[in-house]
Formats: C-alpha cells, structure tokens, sequence
C-alpha cells in the first residue's frame, strides 16, 4: 500500500482502557499527523470511564476500532496490527502524545536509511502536559545493547516495517508487561535497525500507569525474554559474562550519567502542546 503524494503509508494503533482523561488529546496527536492512505486504530479493552463515547466522536477520522474485553495491552495491540495494511507500523498509548510532523518525518527517515525499523528520541512530559526532561534514545547497536544491556528503546518513538513486524511473525499477545522488550528485541535480531536523532513524541507520567506500578513484572519478564534468546547463541559462556557485565554498566552509565549531558533545561515546564518533532540534540539556536 503506497501513496504516490505522500509516500510510505503510516498505520498506528492506540490501546486503551479507562483512560478517558487523555484520550482525546492523545488521538488528535495522531490524526492531527497522518495523511491520505494512512490508518488510525483504536483497540479498547471493554472501558467503562466514557471512553467509548470520546472514541464515536472520531469515528469518522478513524480507520476502524473495537470495545472489547482483552488480556492486556499486547493482546489488544496484536488486534490492531491484524487489521493494519501500512507499510510503516507504530503505537502510541493512551495519554502519549505524536508531536507534530513525526509520522512525515518518520517516512522521510525510512527513506533516507532504507532500514527495516527506527528509533528516536522522546520527551518526558507530566499530567498536564508540560515537559520535564528529554529521553535521548540513542544507542550504537540496538540488537546488543537489548541482548546484553537489558535496554529498551523509547517505545513511542519507534517505528518499523509491516515486512520486519511479520517476520518475527508480530507481537506476542501472552505477555503482560515487557512485551515491547520482546518485539523490539525480535525485530532487532531480524532487521536493520537505525537510530534517528528526532525527538518523535511525548510520554506522559500519570499515577497508576502501569510501566511504573509494575516495574518489577516487566524487569522479570524482561529477563525471562533475553534468557530465551540468549540460549539460542552459541556463544562461550564467559565470554557472555563480559559481554552482559560491560554492555549492563555502560546502559546502567548511559541512563544515570550520560542523560544529564543531553539534559534540555530550557525546555523544561514547557507546553508540550508548544513543540514540534525536530531534533533537539545537541542544543540549536532558538531551539523550542
């Protein structure tokens, strides 16, 4: 599926359930960015905070959506890609923003690198949407530092192929947390993987949300995951011991030390609603 005027087409899915508070803002991000040939889903869990009700506002912008009991954001997720036919695929959560421009500037990047899947930066952003720190996504080679360093790219500035996403035959919808850290990880052992210095999006902190409440879940079975395929390398064993000990403290060094080099402080307590997608390291002249 291709546009001649626009080029690639763009597919994105928005899980949701009981997040009525930032719904709306979250799907005019989306919509406010896709063009002629791109697809919006929504893929919600059976809410009953008045969701449903925001969603039939957009009916007519969107290319389908369902209200339905699931077993979590990777079982709804996995049903928005089924029905999905872009060349370019991508999520976005409910209550995390696509700033203006990223899903152009998301085909201008495919374009350019000709790789099979991207990963930029993203902005850290509070209940009411103003900015309190930029996350720079960049690491080196994707594939080792999620192997060896347990890193995971910013999920909501990541992009990738309809092609890459059914090579590793899609998203598993059996786990409940890390299941980002397993397709990113699948996809970066299969395909080309880019970093793009563009900050895309906006993650938004909020009380309950469930990669903070369940932090402990995610990292087990994040560990779980990389253990898989770990055993599948034929690697000696004490060689893997460096590599994890060395590839762990540089991620451990990258979040605690090296975010503080890439700290935006000009652009903290800033309107989020104020920014476009555009790279903002290292620091521009009139930047923001």
């Amino acid at each position: 599926m291709m546009s001649a005027r626009n080029g690639p087409c763009v597919s994105v899915i928005t899980p949701n359930f009981n997040m009525v508070r930032y719904l709306s803002e979250t799907m005019e991000s989306v919509l406010s960015n896709v063009r002629i040939g791109d697809e919006y889903f929504i893929i919600d869990g059976g809410s009953t905070d008045g969701s449903v009700d925001v969603i039939r506002k957009y009916e007519s912008r969107l290319a389908g959506w369902i209200s339905e009991p699931d077993c979590g954001y990777a079982d709804a997720l996995a049903k928005g890609f089924a029905r999905a036919t872009g060349d370019i695929l991508c999520w976005i959560n409910a209550g995390d923003l696509l700033l203006p421009g990223a899903l152009d500037a998301a085909r201008k990047a495919f374009a350019e690198t000709s790789a099979d899947m991207i990963f930029g930066d993203d902005f850290y952003i509070d209940e009411e949407g103003k900015v309190i720190f930029l996350s720079r996504g960049q690491v080196t080679d994707l594939c080792t530092a999620m192997l060896y360093g347990g890193w995971t790219p910013l999920q909501d500035a990541c992009f990738w192929t309809r092609d890459l996403y059914h090579r590793v035959e899609g998203i598993d919808p059996t786990l409940r947390h890390a299941a980002d850290y397993d397709l990113f990880l699948r996809m970066a052992l299969r395909g080309t993987c880019h970093y793009v210095p563009i900050t895309f999006s906006s993650f938004r902190r909020h009380p309950g949300q469930k990669s903070i409440a369940g932090a402990p879940a995610y990292q087990a079975e994040r560990s779980a995951i990389r253990g898989r395929e770990l055993a599948r390398r034929t690697e000696w064993a004490p060689a893997r011991f460096l590599k994890m000990f060395w590839y762990g403290l540089m991620i451990r060094w990258r979040v605690r030390v090296q975010q503080q080099r890439w700290r935006r402080d000009d652009l903290v307590g800033h309107p989020i609603s104020e920014l476009r997608c555009r790279q903002y390291w290292p620091i521009e002249s009139g930047a923001g």
